[in-house]
């Protein structure tokens, strides 16, 4: 469904009007950027990542502290329920892989991209049990291949069979989320999975699984900073503040290793050397939507398309906020 014509518009007038409330208060005007303010503000977060090292720290809680806006966490066992949750109004901002926002935008979300962080190919992988005889990306023909339809790793998957020649509908893909994929990979119910860190690196710790392939040489697996569109519109000052902040714990974290492997052990219940092993594989920083990272995600949609997984052709840079942040 398009936009109605006066939209665009509407929204770069909110951007102007909210840049001006900004740099008022930057001018010495105080609470002036976020004097509209909400009373708290809702973040969805997955069992791993910088989302939940920020929680753990506490940083965001004392930044907000001053201008009276609680935090409040909410888990989700993967992208696109965390998404499903943004666009039906339960959370204001999130972190997914690169294929949720794509399936959430086809099924018409409004929600907007406000960041991302660098590449990281080595944190997702098709894994297959220890004791398998597949030993190549062409020996998935004809296999059961369980993964999360929608999540990051369901590209990984495309790219993997398009490199070793296998056609999508000569494998058999089932969709599960990772607690239950897990279960039917430890059954040995499905030849392979198709999963991300930390559960990958806990299905190599914990179960032995080897890696068919991880994501170098076919994707980026970039993470995404995403928020309602609404959200976005009316509290710019308070996007950047998260995105601020991010990077602080960010910048902490990449120089304090052991720590953060404490901090994500304790939010996450998960063994320390499950937490070390993804902690190697992390790719640290937050950076602004760049043009090559939209036409990344175009191709992501364009090939979701051709596959038909998404009904229509998706022009991705509609989800890029109509004033910059």
């Amino acid at each position: 469904m398009h936009d109605h014509p006066s939209r665009p518009a509407r929204r770069r007038t909110l951007g102007l009007l909210a840049a001006a409330i900004a740099s008022g208060a930057a001018a010495g005007l105080p609470g002036r950027a976020l004097a509209q303010a909400p009373k708290e503000v809702r973040i969805g977060y997955q069992k791993y990542g910088t989302l939940t090292l920020l929680k753990g720290r506490g940083t965001l809680e004392q930044r907000l502290a001053a201008q009276k806006i609680a935090v409040r966490w909410t888990e989700f066992p993967a992208g696109p329920v965390l998404l499903e949750g943004l666009n039906v109004g339960s959370i204001d901002f999130g972190t997914v892989g690169e294929a949720p926002p794509i399936f959430a935008q086809a099924a018409g979300a409004r929600l907007v991209y406000v960041g991302h962080e660098p590449p990281s190919p080595g944190s997702e992988a098709i894994v297959v049990p220890k004791g398998s005889a597949l030993r190549t990306l062409a020996d998935l023909r004809g296999r059961k291949i369980v993964l999360n339809k929608g999540s990051n790793v369901h590209f990984l998957l495309v790219r993997a069979l398009e490199k070793a020649g296998v056609p999508w509908a000569e494998i058999q893909p089932i969709y599960l989320p990772p607690a239950e994929a897990r279960a039917a990979f430890e059954r040995g119910s499905v030849d392979a999975w198709v999963i991300w860190d930390p559960f990958l690196a806990a299905a190599e710790q914990q179960l032995g699984a080897r890696v068919l392939a991880d994501g170098r040489g076919l994707v980026s697996n970039h993470q995404f900073y995403l928020a309602a569109r609404g959200f976005v519109e009316q509290q710019p000052a308070l996007t950047r503040i998260l995105l601020e902040e991010i990077a602080k714990v960010d910048d902490w974290g990449r120089e304090n290793p052991a720590e953060v492997a404490r901090i994500l052990a304790a939010q996450t219940g998960l063994p320390p050397n499950v937490v070390e092993l993804a902690g190697r594989r992390y790719a640290y920083g937050v950076r602004k939507i760049s043009p090559e990272v939209v036409r990344e995600q175009q191709r992501i949609a364009d090939a979701f398309h051709n596959l038909k997984l998404i009904p229509k052709p998706l022009n991705v840079a509609e989800a890029l906020p109509a004033a910059p942040l």
